[in-house]
């Protein structure tokens, strides 16, 4: 992508390779640093699994294109996601054979069809008709590789800023509002180490309820890796109905307290402040 979008500049800018372009640089610059704000360990180890980056019509495309189990930066991400996500040992050296096969296009990764399927197929698609032969990795690879494009993150974000810096409260400065929102994410983050987190009433109460059964499975931890900090879902998962009309607290711990304890401050000083103005 990056030497298209210089052939462009330099096409418009009516220059040669070997000349040097100012809005070029700039323009690099900024896509440098998104790419590497979205290289993630999860990112590195789907675009490792994706099977199109290991066909021929792929790699020829482009002069000294590398399929992914040859590329260093690559490599170590997806060797530093696979131990985060599976952590026995054992499994982990199951899961390692299966990609070199998946990687070398042995055994039945190395048929006519799989080999000739991997630029034709769509990259879920070819998972299912043939990644048979290494479960885990297939369970994986339809999880990283079945994760539809979305702006979520920024919109929890924005949402969680909104909840902050509301049109009430807009004298905040911008610091504060961005720090206030570090610890509002963070305090969320924090209260899934309370035992009361993984059972009881109040089991996974920020994604889902009951809709989760358990952590047991590695690739199954994936599962949760898109979280909802939206704070509707909070109140609804904090507060129920008990069926008689009664409103019954379900989590109340002291990261909870301190969030509103915050909420509340800044409310109050807030209209302090506007009295004083008035």
């Amino acid at each position: 992508m990056i030497e298209k979008v210089k052939g462009a500049i330099y096409r418009f800018e009516r220059k040669q390779g070997n000349e040097t372009s100012t809005f070029y640089d700039v323009v690099y610059n900024i896509l440098i640093d998104r790419w590497t704000k979205s290289s993630t360990l999860l990112h590195c180890t789907a675009h490792s699994l994706n099977p199109r980056y290991y066909s021929k019509e792929w790699l020829n495309a482009v002069s000294g294109r590398v399929s992914p189990h040859k590329d260093v930066e690559l490599s170590e991400e997806r060797n530093k996601c696979l131990r985060r996500y599976f952590p026995d040992v054992e499994e982990r050296r199951l899961v390692n054979q299966e990609f070199a096969r998946f990687s070398g296009g042995l055994d039945a990764f190395g048929s006519f069809d799989s080999l000739e399927d991997r630029w034709v197929l769509d990259s879920k698609a070819w998972w299912l008709v043939h990644g048979y032969s290494a479960p885990i990795l297939q369970n994986l690879a339809l999880k990283l590789l079945g994760q539809p494009c979305s702006s979520s993150c920024c919109e929890r974000n924005w949402s969680t800023y909104s909840f902050i810096h509301s049109m009430r409260r807009n004298k905040i400065s911008p610091k504060r509002a961005e720090d206030l929102v570090f610890v509002h994410t963070n305090l969320h983050l924090l209260s899934r180490n309370d035992a009361d987190y993984k059972q009881g009433e109040s089991k996974l109460w920020d994604i889902g309820g009951d809709a989760f059964d358990s952590f047991d499975n590695g690739a199954g931890v994936l599962e949760i890796a898109s979280l909802s900090l939206d704070e509707p879902t909070m109140e609804t998962m904090l507060f129920t109905d008990d069926g008689d009309g009664n409103v019954m607290l379900l989590h109340w711990n002291l990261e909870c307290k301190l969030v509103f304890f915050l909420y509340f401050v800044e409310c109050f000083l807030f209209d302090v402040c506007n009295i004083l103005i008035d």
